[in-house]
C-alpha cells in the first residue's frame, strides 16, 4: 500500500505552482501583508520559484530546492529579515487564504495550515517591542 503525499494530493507540480502563485498574489493584494511584502523584491518571480522548489520537496515531491541550492537552512536564510509575530501573521494570512481557496480537502488543508504555522513560528527572530 503506497501512501499519497501532500505533494500528490495538491496536484503535483502544477498544483504547487498554483498555490505559490496565489500566495504571492495575496501578498500583493492584502493590505495586512504590506510589511511582509516589503521584505520581498519588487519582482516576485525569483521568490515564487524558490518557494515552489522548496514546497515541492517539503510536501513529498522532488527535492528541487536541495538539488539547486543545498539544504534549506530556513532560519539562516531568513535571519537578515526582522521577523516578528506580525510578519509571521501576515505571511500566514496569505498562505491560509491561498490554502482555503485552493485545497478542498478539509483535513489536508488543516494539516498544511498547522504545519505552515509551525514553520512560520520557527522563523520568528525578533521579540515584540514592549510598549
Amino acid at each position: 500500500m503506497s501512501m499519497t503525499t501532500p505533494y500528490e494530493k495538491l496536484g503535483a507540480a502544477p498544483g504547487i505552482r498554483t498555490l505559490v502563485q496565489r500566495f504571492y498574489a495575496l501578498m500583493d493584494e492584502l493590505p495586512e501583508a504590506y510589511t511582509v511584502r516589503q521584505m520581498h523584491p519588487e519582482d516576485l518571480s525569483g521568490s515564487e520559484q524558490r518557494l515552489f522548489e522548496y514546497l515541492s520537496g517539503w510536501l513529498g515531491g522532488p527535492s528541487l530546492y536541495i538539488a539547486k541550492h543545498g539544504h534549506p537552512r530556513l532560519r539562516m536564510r531568513h535571519a537578515p529579515y526582522d521577523l516578528d509575530t506580525s510578519a509571521r501573521d501576515a505571511w500566514m494570512l496569505c498562505m491560509t487564504q491561498a490554502l482555503t481557496e485552493l485545497v478542498a480537502d478539509t483535513e489536508l488543508r488543516n494539516q498544511l495550515t498547522q504545519t505552515f504555522a509551525q514553520m512560520a513560528n520557527h522563523l520568528v527572530n525578533m521579540l515584540e517591542p514592549t510598549a
